[in-house]
């Protein structure tokens, strides 16, 4: 990381239908204008990989980068991409970037988790849904992820809302809210994803919002602060058990017996 500039994150967006790129600084304040491109219709590893090589070239100098993956990441590695092509299990898409982005440090999750970092309050119970071309979730408690949650309602998926129209598919999720409020009694339910848009306001109870689809982009800044909370706990930990003095083990009194009467 540079020691005498501001460090600039490059976050990437990978959707159904488009792929997105924007940099920010180093609390995820936007730096120049997002840039877009259409999601490859084979969407394959190498496919995708070759928009965000050119998105990356669009965007400008960056130091580091930021992933929000459609499916289950671990380690880097995809576990799971339901709206994308098989071939993408078992992927590692950080070591794959980082042949193509010249070696800068990555950082990927799930792009509903991504998403999430960029609009929750940080207080109590948030719940994030994110409807697009397919449905992906996240839960957070006062600020703190819960990993690997799977709540996504393929009934809202995007093919549905074609099919059904704006009305039924509303009327589907409402009641896709209301098992999602009695299931996780949060504070506050975030909506995103593409399809934000065509939900009907009027309709949700007063604790959801519709966010807007940039928070995708500037929560990925939320991926290294994460990490550097997770490293600076672990030191103050090491630091503190360091520092702690080690007493030894006291030695038992024995206790007197009283004197014998005569």
């Amino acid at each position: 990381m540079p020691r005498h500039e501001p460090i600039k994150t490059l976050v990437v967006d990978i959707g159904g239908t488009g792929i997105k790129a924007m940099i920010v600084n180093e609390v995820g304040e936007p730096i120049g204008e997002r840039v877009r491109l259409p999601t490859p219709k084979r969407k394959t590893p190498p496919s995708v990989l070759k928009i965000i090589h050119h998105l990356a070239k669009l965007s400008g100098r960056f130091h580091r980068v930021s992933v929000g993956f459609p499916g289950t990441i671990r380690n880097g590695v995809i576990l799971d991409a339901v709206n994308l092509d098989p071939t993408w299990k078992h992927f590692n898409l950080i070591a794959a970037l980082g042949k193509i982005l010249r070696k800068k440090p990555i950082r990927a999750a799930n792009d509903a988790d991504v998403q999430g970092y960029g609009a929750i309050s940080g207080k109590g119970v948030e719940l994030v849904l994110t409807l697009g071309t397919g449905v992906g979730s996240s839960l957070f408690i006062d600020g703190r992820l819960v990993p690997n949650l799977e709540v996504g309602k393929n009934r809202l998926r995007g093919s549905e809302l074609e099919r059904l129209g704006k009305k039924l598919w509303n009327n589907r999720l409402l009641k896709v809210i209301a098992k999602l409020e009695k299931m996780f009694h949060y504070d506050r339910l975030y909506i995103g994803g593409g399809n934000a848009a065509q939900v009907d306001m009027g309709r949700v109870p007063g604790n959801v919002t519709v966010v807007s689809n940039l928070n995708g982009l500037l929560g990925g800044i939320a991926l290294w602060e994460e990490a550097g909370r997770f490293a600076a706990s672990r030191q103050d930990l090491a630091n503190s058990s360091a520092k702690a003095p080690i007493s030894s083990p006291r030695t038992p009194v024995r206790k007197r017996s009283p004197p014998r009467g005569r």
